[in-house]
């Protein structure tokens, strides 16, 4: 660890979601030196815990929240450009019933609107099928009372990856980067914060990070890392958002935006990998402890009921959900009654000693905000340079158009490796252009190119990959947030024992698997 205490960084970012990750990218592609420190994984907080989806933001057109949409747009845009392989195109169907709050005339005027906002830039435009047209596209809707089908497009994504891969293009471009490493207290002179006291967390060594600036990117741990720095004023309200996956519901490769009969909340259903549906969220007030956060069994219920209304045969029940998360919002303080309802903008807090607290602010929209905050960084600094970050693609990003660079892979990859085509199809979607890297480990060891256990679709190519190249320090890190296994049927019990002997092997913490084991069990609600 000496390369983060031989100098002072221009900047210590305390967070390495994805608002902490995009602005450590910015700031390094800038020429600036940068830290960056996690108290866990990278991404393992609400930037894991999200919908999953780059879109933007049809339902804000309700507050009219115009500026937001529009560059929500904006930036879904540049990130299909960026990370093509991570950000691709979805179709949404959007039933209305005769008895819900929004009319057909609503949601087309809505989705005109939506579509200007974009520019007509967006895959397609919207349209509106009639109800037998919907119930034709998709059969498991509820016919009785159905008005209509409206048609639109956004993005999916991958948001572990996403952030991960914000952060290693920000060690590319030179920042330090490291996860488990918990800050303790902040360094001050003459009042003013300059670095930060930190523990590692697998060695318990002390550090002191020294830096001309210090970004507190947190998320739901803002407030309580703001009380290290004697504030304690509440800046945030958070908000719970509880997803749950069960057996795929609708026929059709498109996702359902749905309206909830107990309180006219707007929740997603969306097709996700293993024949599964990705049903959520919910958005309630939750002012626990964000290291405890369990899904309730109140919110799975709502998911459940909720979405069974919509659904012409029996709605899922609970033996049927596969896995469950939740991640807290770290929404900006207001008198707003309805959570649902609070601003998804963005706030920077500056404190007396100088510290620079980023809470707000939405997925889609991080790369905006972190340009935004790295401008008034460099200008605090006296430093220039141009922001990059619409421009240079993301590590994976390589592709250009991704069909044709799927396409034109797919036979390259299979015929020199052997390997199954399923196989190689999750990996040019996960790691897009870096593929041949992840496969050239095989060089040097083929044995790698076998499943870890017989039958699981993880490669151990993969989980060494993850060691060697993505900061992967346990288990968890591999089966939650490098690859999406933790959430699959089986949530990777078969696989455990296995990954945490090889990363064993690879990373030399034989005395840790046990306690590695122990903290998958109870972090994925299986003990």
């Amino acid at each position: 660890m000496s390369f983060l205490t031989h100098r002072r960084h221009d900047v210590l970012i305390v967070g390495g979601g994805i608002n902490g990750a995009g602005l450590a990218r910015d700031l390094a592609l800038r020429g600036v030196t940068v830290a960056l420190v996690d108290q866990g994984d990278f991404a393992s907080g609400t930037s894991s815990a999200s919908t999953k989806l780059i879109h933007g933001g049809l339902r804000y057109l309700e507050r009219f929240d115009l500026h937001l949409v529009f560059e929500s747009c904006r930036e879904r845009r540049i990130l299909q450009q960026i990370a093509p392989h991570l950000v691709r195109p979805l179709a949404f169907l959007i039933p209305v019933y005769r008895d819900d709050p929004r009319s057909l005339l609503t949601i087309r005027a809505g989705l005109t609107l939506y579509d200007t906002l974009a520019l007509f830039r967006n895959t397609e435009r919207h349209h509106i099928l009639s109800a037998r047209e919907g119930l034709e596209e998709e059969p498991a809707l509820r016919e009785e009372g159905l008005t209509g089908v409206a048609r639109y497009w956004d993005c999916r994504m991958d948001d572990a990856r996403l952030c991960l891969e914000n952060v290693l293009a920000a060690a590319e471009a030179g920042a330090h980067t490291v996860n488990y490493l918990r800050v303790t207290d902040f360094l001050k002179r003459g009042g003013k914060v300059t670095g930060a006291r930190v523990r590692d967390l697998e060695t318990g060594t002390e550090l002191e990070i020294e830096a001309q600036v210090v970004v507190n990117a947190t998320g739901p741990w803002l407030d309580r890392v703001c009380t290290l720095d004697g504030d304690d004023r509440a800046k945030l309200r958070l908000t719970r958002g509880t997803h749950i996956l069960v057996p795929r519901l609708n026929r059709a490769n498109e996702a359902l935006y749905l309206t909830a009969g107990r309180d006219d909340r707007l929740f997603f259903a969306i097709p996700w990998a293993a024949g599964l549906s990705l049903v959520g969220t919910t958005d309630v007030d939750d002012a626990g402890d964000p290291d405890q956060l369990r899904p309730p069994e109140a919110d799975i219920d709502y998911l459940l009921s909720e979405v069974g209304r919509h659904l012409r045969g029996p709605a899922p029940g609970r033996d049927q959900v596969v896995a469950a998360f939740t991640g807290l919002r770290p929404l900006l303080a207001a008198d707003e009654q309805r959570p649902s309802r609070l601003s998804r903008e963005h706030h920077v807090f500056e404190s007396a000693s100088g510290l620079l607290s980023l809470g707000g602010g939405k997925y889609t929209t991080y790369r905006a905000v972190a340009a935004e905050m790295a401008d008034q960084i460099c200008r605090q600094l006296g430093r220039s340079g141009p922001e990059l970050t619409a421009r240079v693609p993301l590590p994976g990003g390589s592709t250009g158009n991704f069909g044709a660079f799927f396409r034109r892979t797919l036979p390259q990859m299979v015929g020199r490796w052997g390997l199954p085509t399923a196989a190689v199809t999750r990996m040019l979607e996960r790691y897009g252009s870096r593929t041949p890297r992840v496969l050239a480990l095989l060089e040097q060891e083929p044995e790698l190119a076998d499943p870890v256990v017989a039958g699981s679709s993880l490669l151990g190519v993969e989980v060494a990959f993850a060691c060697d190249g993505e900061f992967a320090r346990t288990p968890e890190d591999v089966l939650r947030r490098r690859t999406p296994i933790a959430l699959l049927p089986g949530r990777g019990m078969a696989e455990l024992d296995a990954v945490a002997d090889l990363m064993a092997r690879r990373l030399g913490g034989e005395e840790r698997r046990d306690l590695w084991k122990y903290d998958y069990r109870v972090r994925n609600g299986i003990l």
